[in-house]
């Protein structure tokens, strides 16, 4: 495969998911099985919901099963490091919730991009709320997923601007290709644009607001 920009894109929140959905899996006391799948559904879900709304069938990740290996292949380093000790490290537990954080968060800003550049490459450029849309989906959709099979209520519900900064990133990396004419500085500005906006939500505790 050729390493492009989205090419690196694509591994980095292949891999920061696939380590979220390994990380749920164990925390929920699942299996070896099932944290390969977690860590599948996790890193791949969102490309699949995307694909079938953009109308390639089979989806991606079936006819190139490269970032499925990739997210097999981290599943399991995890597993068997955290086998070897029986429980999840002294150093490790504290840090869980701060660990899972940063690997959803870079999952999510990778795959909003991942979207967005999917949706314009299909010829839908000048179509901002379609690529807004598949930027959202691709970002969200995996961790939904996990979090639906792991009997939590999905983050993009309860946690920090979580949807809501997918979205603000799909709709800015449109918004910075219009003034600079170029995907190449519109990714990268995405990318950190989201992650600021979760570091943020979470800093200083921003939610959207609850009845209760």
């Amino acid at each position: 495969m050729a390493w492009t920009l989205l090419g690196v894109f694509d591994l980095v929140g292949t891999i920061a998911f696939a380590i979220s959905g390994a990380f749920t899996a164990i925390h929920k006391g699942m299996d070896i099985f099932g944290v390969n799948v977690l860590a599948v559904t996790t890193a791949c879900g969102g490309g699949l919901l995307r694909d079938l709304i953009v109308g390639k069938i089979p989806p991606k990740m079936f006819l190139d099963p490269f970032y499925v290996g990739v997210a097999v292949i981290v599943a399991n380093i995890v597993f068997v490091l955290l086998y070897l000790h029986r429980r999840m490290p002294p150093r490790i537990a504290p840090a869980y919730e701060h660990l899972f954080f940063w690997f959803d968060t870079v999952g999510l800003a990778a795959f909003t991009v991942d979207g967005v550049m999917i949706g314009a490459d299909a010829g839908y450029a000048e179509n901002i709320f379609l690529l807004s849309f598949l930027g959202f989906m691709t970002g969200v959709g995996g961790g939904a997923l996990r979090d639906i099979m792991s009997g939590r209520t999905p983050d993009i519900f309860t946690k920090h601007v979580y949807a809501l900064a997918s979205i603000l990133g799909g709709v800015s990396m449109n918004m910075i290709y219009q003034v600079s004419g170029s995907w190449k500085i519109a990714m990268p500005g995405a990318f950190l644009i989201i992650i600021i906006l979760r570091y943020l939500a979470a800093r200083f505790r921003w939610n959207l607001p609850k009845v209760s």
